[in-house]
């Protein structure tokens, strides 16, 4: 039987009133020295295009040069040193996923409400500040494809059970159990708690270490309270050639840059499926994007403050914005810009 996808529908707000900083926001991570940055610029852009209400926090471990977060707080993005989360190096499926644990730190953010998460590779396309209105309590994200070879460890790989076509093959009962469900965590809907960043830390001591690191361990941890999301909000490529009966592209909100070679930032178009036109096509809107000087945070913030300076809570004084307004007469209101 197919899961039950939670369906979360809604239009952008309009006005994120400025009296004071919101307790919801995007967050993202990064760490290194590598062009990663590009992604996040991109993202904080493409939130500022779909008019989204809400901050980008970008966490960053402390190997992340001093330009590049100067980069990101040009951009509007709120930059949050974070200290590294270690594992055991040797057993992922990529070596450099050991550094993606430290993810955790991000439940650390507890001025916030709740918060989603971004990969840096990730670009949004259509506002999705409605996901935040979900109920409390459950961790959302996209079920997870498992037909590509990097899943060729597991059962499901094995005997072709995908969650994305959950009619085409039962799980055999010399299996046992069917495994429980299994998200993709380049993107996720979270509530921020102290508690649950302390047994997340304790329960990352004792578990083995696991391919996919911390989306290994996020499932794990959250297998009783996950509730899966429409596949728009965090489209996969592979899924254009493993499951192009599902996606309908002109529809899909969030693009998941993930497949070998389609970071836009790198793209060659030469490696595998990277010269279909729907990746291309893809590569080339994200281009626009961060190509776009008109999202540019500097050119496009409030002229009475600068979001990304205030404290949550503290006042942003208007005075001198609306006074500007009255000397230019009569104007047509526009949403206005986040710190994303």
């Amino acid at each position: 039987m197919a899961p039950e996808i939670i369906s979360a529908s809604g239009k952008p707000s309009g006005f994120l009133k400025p009296a004071s900083l919101p307790d919801r926001a995007y967050v993202a991570f990064l760490a290194g020295n590598g062009d990663y940055v590009k992604g996040v610029v991109g993202l904080a852009k493409g939130l500022r295009k779909v008019k989204s209400d809400y901050p980008l926090v970008v966490a960053v471990l402390p190997d992340v040069p001093v330009e590049h977060s100067r980069e990101l707080e040009s951009q509007g993005c709120i930059v949050r040193e974070i200290v590294p989360v270690y594992k055991n190096q040797t057993q992922f499926a990529m070596a450099y996923y050991v550094i993606n644990y430290s993810k955790i730190r991000i439940w650390e953010f507890v001025e916030y409400s709740k918060m989603i998460y971004l990969d840096g590779d990730i670009q949004v396309y259509d506002n999705i500040d409605h996901l935040f209105e979900l109920p409390d309590g459950h961790f959302y994200a996209v079920m997870d494809c498992f037909c590509e070879k990097t899943w060729s460890h597991t059962p499901q790989y094995k005997i072709g059970d995908c969650q994305q076509c959950p009619e085409k093959v039962q799980w055999p009962a010399e299996l046992g159990q069917p495994p429980s469900l299994y998200f993709n965590a380049g993107m996720f809907v979270f509530e921020p708690s102290l508690s649950t960043y302390e047994d997340l830390w304790e329960t990352l001591r004792i578990t083995p270490a696991t391919p996919f690191a911390e989306q290994d361990f996020l499932n794990m941890y959250f297998r009783d309270v996950y509730k899966p999301i429409p596949l728009v909000y965090n489209l996969v490529l592979a899924m254009l050639w493993r499951h192009p009966e599902n996606v309908e592209l002109d529809k899909v909100k969030v693009v998941h840059y993930c497949a070998a070679g389609s970071k836009p930032w790198r793209y060659t178009g030469k490696e595998d499926n990277m010269q279909r036109e729907d990746i291309k096509m893809l590569v080339n809107k994200w281009w626009e994007i961060y190509n776009d000087k008109s999202l540019d945070y500097k050119k496009t913030r409030m002229m009475a403050n600068d979001y990304s300076s205030v404290l949550p809570g503290e006042q942003v004084n208007l005075e001198p914005f609306i006074a500007a307004l009255s000397e230019v007469g009569h104007v047509e209101f526009v949403r206005a810009p986040s710190a994303a």
